[in-house]
């Protein structure tokens, strides 16, 4: 197990020890630095201290997140769950939706595309499978119904 945090000092460069790695947001950050610091008000005065001094954004991070995953192929309906599992609230998740969002149908035809390549599904089974792949990656079901529908016609 890890030394606990005591001091002021510890806590901050255990905080920017997370923060030179990735972004974080502060829940996240509350988290991981709270299993350390038992003194709360400590841990609380320190992290308001680094929003105060741009450390740490939650609004960056929800850029920062929500670019990463839509280029990693994920659909809004998951990138907005993983967001609030992240502990953001939902004006700071759409805005960095809205803000970072491609075409959706286009992006959920070359995620198909990219998996299963140009070939149409051979029968129901791999439809089904196509279509599980794309909701479960967080595309909407009318989105990942017309990608697979158009994927050997392009």
């Amino acid at each position: 197990m890890a030394r606990l945090l005591e001091t002021e000092a510890e806590l901050r460069n255990a905080a920017f020890a997370l923060l030179g790695r990735r972004e974080y947001s502060r829940a996240e950050m509350e988290q991981k630095l709270g299993r350390r610091c038992e003194n709360a008000e400590l841990l609380r005065q320190v992290l308001d201290q680094f929003v105060a001094d741009g450390y740490q954004s939650d609004e960056r991070f929800a850029h920062v997140f929500t670019r990463s995953r839509f280029g990693s192929g994920y659909g809004a309906m998951r990138i907005r769950q993983e967001l609030r599992q992240k502990g953001l609230g939902p004006e700071l998740i759409e805005q960095a939706l809205e803000d970072e969002s491609p075409d959706s149908y286009q992006q959920a035809l070359e995620c198909c595309q990219r998996r299963f390549g140009d070939q149409p599904p051979a029968d129901p089974k791999e439809y089904a499978r196509r279509m599980r792949f794309l909701v479960n990656r967080g595309f909407s079901f009318d989105d990942a119904k017309r990608a697979i529908k158009c994927e050997g016609s392009e």
